[in-house]
């Protein structure tokens, strides 16, 4: 994302000092990416009661701040065994539309959009089939940038190539 904030910059060990708001068990997906398209990282966290369990984090030298998003929602599915219960937080409403609302209709089309094709095909695929191979986690969106502790962790996480790490 363009033009982020100073918060953008932060480290986990940061955001751990500064935030302590928002739900304390859970896994963390986000994605960022400067310019769209440009370097893009995606960040993941699992925590529970407060603690972390996994964490991961990627970088792509080219890509798109959709496809960094997705990215990070695949691994945190496949952090998880399947008979998980527990919710995966997103920032992208984008993202937990596609796999709670649209990706149904467009499995039954054929993997057709009645507007035209579906952007990052084989990412949007590969979530779905995640998602239904774990009936017990739900996918929910949480508010960008608010101040919840372990969203920010994961834009922590997602923006470290920012930073050089």
């Amino acid at each position: 994302m363009a033009n982020r904030d100073a918060r953008a910059l932060l480290t986990p060990n940061e955001v751990l000092e500064r935030f302590a708001a928002g739900p304390s068990t859970g896994v963390f997906a986000d994605g960022s990416c400067e310019g769209n398209p440009g370097p893009g990282g995606w960040g993941v966290v699992w925590v529970e009661d407060g603690r972390i369990v996994a964490e991961r984090s990627g970088v792509d030298p080219q890509t798109t701040n959709n496809r960094m998003e997705l990215q990070a929602l695949i691994t945190a599915y496949e952090l998880l065994p399947e008979d998980a219960r527990i919710t995966i937080y997103s920032d992208s409403q984008l993202c937990v539309k596609t796999i709670n609302e649209w990706a149904v209709g467009w499995e039954r089309r054929g993997w057709r959009r009645k507007s035209g094709p579906i952007a990052n095909l084989e990412l949007v695929k590969r979530l779905y089939a995640l998602a239904h191979a774990h009936p017990r986690v739900a996918l929910r969106w949480i508010k960008a940038h608010d101040g919840s502790r372990w969203n920010e962790y994961a834009d922590a996480l997602a923006s470290a190539y920012m930073r050089g790490i």
